[in-house]
C-alpha cells in the first residue's frame, strides 16, 4: 500500500510502513524487495525489542534489509530521530530512489527529551542535470540518427518528465516505447507510441527496435530481464539514468548521460534546437503513419481474442471491454503476476502519468491488493 500511495503521486509524496516488532517485519520483506527492485522510496519503521535485548535470536531488521533497502539502521537515542529522520528522507528524496527502514526499540519509543532539541527541516528533492558536454554529444547522435529510438524508463515518471520526453520525441519524431515500470510515462495514444514492452509487447516495438540506428534510453536502467524487452544485438546505445552503477551494466553503452530525467531532457531539447536551427523536423509525419500501419495490422490478428464471444469469457475479451468502458483518465490499473500482467500490457493503454502500478523485475504474490488499497 506504501509502494502504491508513492508512485500514485511519482514520488511527490512517500509512503510510510509502520509494522511490530518479530512477525510484522519478518512478513514485511518481501513488500520493501518489491520497493528496492522497482526504486520506489517508502520509509519503513518496525519496532525492535529494547537496546538491551539486541541478542541472538531476536530478528535484527537492519542487519537482514541492508541488501533490499538505501539506508537500515536503528534509532538508537531519542533525541536523534529528528537527525536519522533527515538523513532517511534525504536519501529516499536523492539519486535513485529507494526505501529506507529505521528500527524504533521499545524503550526508545518510551524515552523523552527536551522539545527545544526537537529541530527539524523537510528534506527537499536534490537534482542533477547532466554535463553540458555529454548533452552535446548525444544531441548530435540524435540529430544524425536515421531511425532513432527512445526507450523510457520509471525514472521518467519519478522525474515528472512526461511532458519534456513528449516534446524531445515531436522536436525530432522518434517513436517511444516504455519500460514496465515506465508504463504511463509516455501517452499511449500519441501518434509516436509503441507502447510498453514487457516479455509480452506489442509488434510494433519489435518493428521499431529492430530497424533502429540508435536507441535512446532515457530513466532506465536497461537490465537484461524477463519482464522486459531486450535491445537487439549491435544496437548504438545512449542511455541517461540517475545511478551510474546502471551504465554498462548489461548493454555496452556509447554515451552516457548522469542525471534526473526532466533535467537532461530539457538540456537535450534546447541543445537540439540550437543544432538544428530553423531544420526542426516537426512536419515530418512518416514515422507516425508507419507506426499506425503496423499497429493496425498488428490489432487486426488480435480482434477475434479480443472481441471473443466464448464461454467461460476470453481474458483478452475482458481488456478489451475495460479499454471501451472505462474513462482512462479517471482510472488507474493494476494486476498480479503471471498471465493477467501478460494479457494487460501489450492491449490497455495508459494515457495519464501514474495510471499503471505494476512491476518489472520482482513482486509478491497478491501484491495488486495493496497496489489498490493505496491508490486511494
Amino acid at each position: 500500500m506504501a509502494d502504491a500511495f508513492t508512485r500514485v503521486s511519482n514520488c511527490q509524496r512517500n509512503g510510510v510502513c509502520l509494522v511490530q516488532l518479530g512477525p510484522g517485519i519478518e512478513n514485511a520483506f518481501s513488500g520493501v524487495s518489491q520497493a528496492y527492485s522497482e526504486s520506489v522510496p517508502i520509509l519503513v519503521l518496525p519496532g525492535a525489542p529494547e537496546r538491551r535485548q539486541f541478542k541472538p535470536p531476536n530478528f535484527s531488521a537492519p542487519k537482514s534489509y541492508k541488501e533490499i533497502t538505501k539506508w537500515a539502521d536503528t534509532i538508537n537515542f531519542a533525541d536523534r530521530v529528528p537527525e536519522m529522520m533527515r538523513r532517511a528522507f534525504t536519501l529516499m528524496r536523492s539519486g535513485r530512489p529507494g526505501p529506507v527502514l529505521l528500527e524504533v526499540p521499545l524503550d526508545i519509543l518510551n524515552e523523552e527529551f527536551d522539545d527545544a532539541k526537537f529541530q527539524y527541516t523537510p528534506v527537499k528533492h536534490i537534482r542533477s542535470g547532466g554535463d553540458p558536454a555529454d548533452i552535446r554529444i548525444a544531441s548530435k547522435a540524435l540529430i544524425a540518427a536515421k531511425n532513432p529510438i527512445i526507450r523510457s524508463g520509471q525514472g521518467v515518471l519519478h522525474a515528472g518528465a512526461w511532458d519534456e520526453l513528449v516534446e524531445l520525441a515531436e522536436l525530432l519524431r522518434i517513436p517511444v516505447f516504455t519500460t514496465l515500470s515506465g508504463k504511463s510515462g509516455f501517452p499511449e495514444n500519441h501518434p509516436l507510441a509503441l507502447g510498453a514492452g514487457c516479455n509480452t509487447r506489442p509488434r510494433a516495438i519489435v518493428h521499431f527496435l529492430e530497424k533502429a540506428d540508435l536507441v535512446f534510453a532515457i530513466g532506465s536502467s536497461c537490465t537484461k530481464e524477463i519482464f522486459t524487452t531486450p535491445i537487439p544485438e549491435g544496437k548504438r546505445i545512449i542511455q541517461s539514468t540517475v545511478d551510474e552503477r546502471d551504465i554498462n551494466k548489461d548493454y555496452p553503452v556509447e554515451q552516457a548521460i548522469i542525471g534526473d530525467a526532466k533535467l537532461v531532457l530539457r538540456q537535450l531539447i534546447e541543445e537540439i534546437k540550437e543544432q538544428l536551427g530553423p531544420k526542426v523536423r516537426r512536419k515530418d509525419n512518416s514515422v507516425a503513419k508507419e507506426i499506425k500501419a503496423v499497429k493496425e495490422e498488428w490489432l487486426q490478428e488480435w480482434l477475434p481474442k479480443l472481441t471473443s464471444a466464448e464461454v467461460p469469457i476470453n481474458p483478452y475479451r475482458v481488456v478489451w471491454d475495460m479499454m471501451q468502458a472505462l474513462d482512462r483518465k479517471e482510472t488507474i490499473i493494476t494486476h498480479d503476476s503471471g498471465s493477467p500482467r501478460n494479457q494487460l500490457i501489450p492491449f490497455w493503454e495508459s494515457i495519464v502519468p501514474g495510471s499503471y502500478i505494476g512491476w518489472g523485475k520482482s513482486t509478491p504474490l497478491g501484491a495488486s491488493l495493496g497496489f489498490a488499497m493505496g491508490q486511494n
